[in-house]
């Protein structure tokens, strides 16, 4: 919760005022960069240059127009969305792919490449009910230390320390 006390000290330029009302948010933020991004390191530098737009930015903060956590949910937003705008107009490196074999394409419902993200940060991110209806969603169910896969419409269900069958 945003206190006056807080918001006045941050506006001041106490640091460590902004960091009280800041952080709390850090991880969620986090989540939602990564999901925006696909990448974790991508989403940390996203949510580090929110921290600093929010930092510089505090004194046009009012609670009248919106919450702390909307207000840094929008500028997470942004950030996010102008790191993948800026990717998109970077020319692409030529590389000489003479030596490597081409891969297996990917099936149109499959993810091309998301990187995981951290176990370890996502505790406390999300609330119980919530991971489980997207574990549900998304067909992935843990047991132990493996993670299974639900099959689908195309492919029967496989573990994840199975290797790939060509042609699927």
């Amino acid at each position: 919760m945003v206190t006056a006390d807080l918001l006045s000290r941050a506006r001041a330029g106490d640091g460590e005022a902004f960091r009280e009302l800041a952080e709390s948010h850090r991880r969620e933020l986090q989540v939602h960069c990564y999901r925006m991004l696909g990448s974790f390191a991508d989403a940390e530098d996203a949510v580090q240059e929110t921290m600093l737009a929010a930092w510089q930015g505090i004194g046009g903060f009012t609670e009248e127009r919106a919450s702390l956590r909307t207000w840094l949910y929008k500028i997470a937003t942004n950030r996010c969305l102008n790191a993948r705008r800026a990717a998109s107009r970077r020319p692409a490196r030529k590389w000489d792919m003479s030596q490597f074999q081409p891969p297996v394409p990917t099936p149109r419902d499959e993810a091309v490449w998301l990187q995981p993200f951290p176990d370890a940060l996502l505790e406390g991110a999300v609330d119980r009910a919530s991971a489980q209806k997207l574990h549900a969603r998304e067909g992935v169910t843990r047991r132990s230390d493996r993670v299974t896969v639900r099959g689908t419409a195309n492919e029967p269900a496989r573990r994840t320390d199975e290797p790939r069958r060509q042609g699927h």
